[in-house]
């Protein structure tokens, strides 16, 4: 099933102000309804190389597979849609893909990356994330985010310790708790959720969150949201502005129309063609 014409998606990444290289990387495939944002960490280039691994191995391997399967098929084993399955599949690979290079090779020792993941299929979405980076959803004026960070921040701000207006000036921001090809295993975090005609997904790096409140991100949706491109460009324009200490990726996806998967006699004549 193409879903080119259910979503609209638009995506930019940014090296920012300080940063000489981008260890952001993005890849997004309409038809799939597929979009993959990581944000590398390491010395020298190997941020950028744990981050360019694990977009292109979830990319590619999930083209692959969602050839072979649909994503709202029933995994007898689990109960649940073979979606989160075959996401948790993918990133296990791309996990154990930028281990064993850390492994095997010096200069990309201790090299890992955040990730979100989001696959869009049956008027639904599955989230996929590990680290710091983030998915928001902008509906029907309502603008909430939706993961939750793998951070030393995040679980202070559980415990109690912080509120999160202290959290806006904590100097520990960019220390995380999980994140992909560090160890051997990973456990990425994995929801689905319904999608609405009008719904508006925000994927972004914290290069975005941590120079942008999440108030001024809601209003450049709310008010520049008919052009996604506008919209990416200005968010980045904003986090370069207000000091882009950080590469800075922003991923848009608008959910045009319904999108159900094909079912009865429409699903047969999809298998025949």
């Amino acid at each position: 099933m193409n879903l080119s014409e259910a979503l609209e998606i638009a995506a930019a990444t940014d090296p920012g102000m300080v940063r000489s290289h981008n260890e952001d990387s993005i890849a997004a495939d309409p038809s799939k309804g597929l979009v993959v944002l990581a944000d590398g960490m390491g010395g020298y280039n190997a941020g950028e190389v744990a981050s360019g691994m694990a977009t292109t191995v979830i990319t590619t391997e999930l083209q692959h597979v969602l050839e072979e399967h649909a994503p709202y098929d029933i995994d007898e084993q689990s109960g649940q849609r073979l979606a989160q399955k075959l996401i948790a599949a993918q990133i296990a690979k791309a996990n154990t893909s930028i281990y064993q290079a850390s492994q095997s090779q010096p200069q990309y020792a201790g090299m890992g990356t955040t990730l979100v993941v989001a696959l869009f299929y049956d008027n639904r979405v599955t989230i996929a994330h590990i680290g710091d980076s983030r998915l928001y959803l902008l509906r029907d004026g309502e603008f909430k985010q939706v993961t939750k960070d793998h951070s030393l921040l995040q679980e202070q701000i559980d415990s109690g310790m912080l509120t999160r207006e202290q959290a806006r000036h904590s100097a520990n921001k960019n220390l995380v708790t999980r994140a992909l090809g560090i160890d051997a295993t990973v456990e990425p975090e994995i929801h689905d959720y319904d999608t609405r005609p009008g719904d508006i997904y925000l994927l972004c790096s914290d290069g975005l969150c941590d120079m942008v409140s999440d108030e001024d991100i809601e209003m450049v949706l709310q008010t520049l949201g008919a052009n996604l491109k506008l919209c990416v460009q200005q968010l980045i324009q904003m986090a370069n502005d207000n000091g882009g200490r950080d590469n800075v990726s922003v991923m848009l996806v608008r959910v045009r129309r319904e999108y159900p998967a094909p079912r009865g006699l429409a699903k047969l004549f999809g298998w025949l063609k």
